[in-house]
């Protein structure tokens, strides 16, 4: 940014270019005789020349907002549908990409135990000074006379050139009546790569606590935007600094810390888990994959043990680990769905590929891996080499040499065998079938020979040698074929 000038000059454009919608915006509220303003994050990316991630635009009006939305929405399509929220004074509707919502200016204020607050009208300037942080509060008018004209009444401009995080008013008091804006500050820092100036991050510290009233459906909002940062890091340095961490993430602020013993330390396994999620968002934008990084070592406090001939091991984390994950979902009221089986697989099997890269690549744990992972093979191991954060340089590439082994043998199973997503070239019905027998423990022991076979690679991944094995194993449990009767 070169100066206000220069800027100033680029907003005008940029709205320009938007002519439909602000055209019309601008048409409508003239006509109406209203003063409205473009408010908030559109502003700032505009300024920023960063694209618009979450596609909407805030119009403020001095007046009724509901009724210009309604208006607007008219004049650019008599067929939008406009959603209207009585209770906050506010309407919405979709035009092509975006979605412009419209408020009628107001002022809060709260009540200390809740993030419900008492709206009144008010200005502009009390509705600016509403808002979370300096870079959020500056505005632009759409009105004809005033097309443009740039409303800073807090320095928003400053902060934006200087890259800091600062809240309109005193902090204490942005925080106390709204304390997720704590997590917004942060989630911002992350997103944009700013600082929270001193005494704004001084306050987050202090109104930490006040945390515990925001549901934990919006904090879950902002930590998972915070995940999908391109550097997520940053973001849960701030947190752990600022005491929020422990709050609403007891199981990751447990990972912080090293212990010694007989001059034996083992790292820190919460900085070394936030690097592993970093690593891996070079890698991918899957949110899910994120969370399975920083997941990844989850158990590490509970399977912490020290001798004094091997020194520290965590033998087992990967296994107690993923039995965490459902219950670390629940809390956090992320999917128990899916995606949370998803996260569990990966936190489960992420040490599998690192053994294998460590001793003989045999043929049968390349099948068994395949036959575990299966579509997520490739995922499981891109957070695997992810999980490489040594400043070993040799080590590393020592490492990283390996697992291109490893999928070198992957890809020649894959190819071979069909692995991926195994199903049983022979399946229940069919035992059943062969020996005329009822579902029972007796059908899971052939298949289950069958499987191991295949994947010891004893036979093929077919029908013919599969069948053959069944007919085998069924006569070692004292089974017998069924004759087909002749036909007639």
């Amino acid at each position: 940014m070169s100066g206000l000038t220069n800027i100033l000059s680029y907003l005008y454009m940029y709205i320009c270019l938007n002519d439909k919608v602000f055209k019309t915006l601008s048409e409508v509220v003239t006509a109406e005789n209203v003063r409205a303003f473009v408010i908030g994050g559109w502003i700032r990316d505009a300024i920023l020349e960063r694209e618009h991630t979450e596609k909407d635009i805030d119009i403020v009006v001095l007046g009724n907002g509901i009724e210009v939305a309604r208006k607007a929405a008219k004049r650019i399509n008599p067929g939008i549908k406009v959603s209207v929220f009585k209770n906050f004074g506010t309407a919405m509707f979709r035009y092509n990409e975006y979605e412009i919502e419209f408020v009628g200016a107001r002022k809060e204020s709260y009540m200390r135990g809740s993030r419900k607050p008492f709206v009144e009208n008010g200005t502009l300037k009390d509705d600016q000074e509403r808002r979370d942080f300096t870079i959020n509060a500056m505005a632009v008018s759409i009105n004809k006379d005033t097309f443009g004209d740039f409303i800073d009444p807090f320095d928003g401009i400053n902060d934006l050139k200087n890259n800091i995080i600062r809240t309109p008013l005193d902090p204490d008091r942005t925080f106390s009546d709204d304390p997720l804006r704590m997590m917004r500050a942060i989630r911002f820092a992350a997103q944009l790569n700013f600082s929270i100036e001193e005494r704004t991050f001084k306050s987050i510290a202090e109104n930490a606590e006040r945390i515990k009233i925001v549901s934990k459906e919006r904090i879950i909002t902002e930590l998972n935007k915070i995940i999908m940062c391109q550097r997520p890091s940053t973001g849960f340095l701030l947190l752990e600094k600022s005491g929020l961490l422990s709050i609403i993430f007891p199981e990751l602020d447990n990972l912080k810390g090293v212990e010694k013993k007989e001059g034996k330390a083992h790292k820190d396994n919460f900085h070394h888990s936030i690097k592993v999620l970093d690593n891996i968002s070079k890698y991918s934008d899957n949110i899910w994959l994120r969370w399975a990084a920083l997941l990844h070592d989850i158990a590490k406090p509970a399977t912490k043990k020290y001798s004094p001939e091997s020194g520290w091991s965590f033998h087992g984390h990967e296994f107690l680990g993923s039995k965490m994950i459902p219950d670390i979902f629940r809390n956090l009221k992320l999917p128990l769905n899916d995606k949370m089986k998803y996260v569990q697989k990966l936190v489960d099997l992420h040490l599998r590929p690192i053994v294998l890269s460590q001793e003989e690549v045999t043929d049968s744990a390349v099948r068994r891996l395949l036959f575990e992972a299966g579509d997520d093979i490739d995922d499981l191991m891109a957070l695997c080499e992810a999980d490489i954060t040594s400043k070993n340089e040799e080590k590393k590439t020592k490492h990283l040499e390996n697992f291109k082994y490893v999928r070198k043998k992957l890809r020649e199973i894959e190819e071979k065998d069909a692995l991926r997503n195994f199903q049983p070239p022979v399946d229940g019905a069919e035992i059943i079938r062969t020996f005329g027998i009822k579902p029972g423990k007796e059908v899971g022991i052939i298949k289950n020979a069958i499987r191991e076979a295949i994947l010891d690679g004893i036979i093929g991944n077919n029908h013919a040698e599969a069948r053959k094995l069944m007919i085998e194993k069924g006569k070692e449990i004292g089974l017998k074929p069924v004759r087909k009767p002749a036909s007639n």
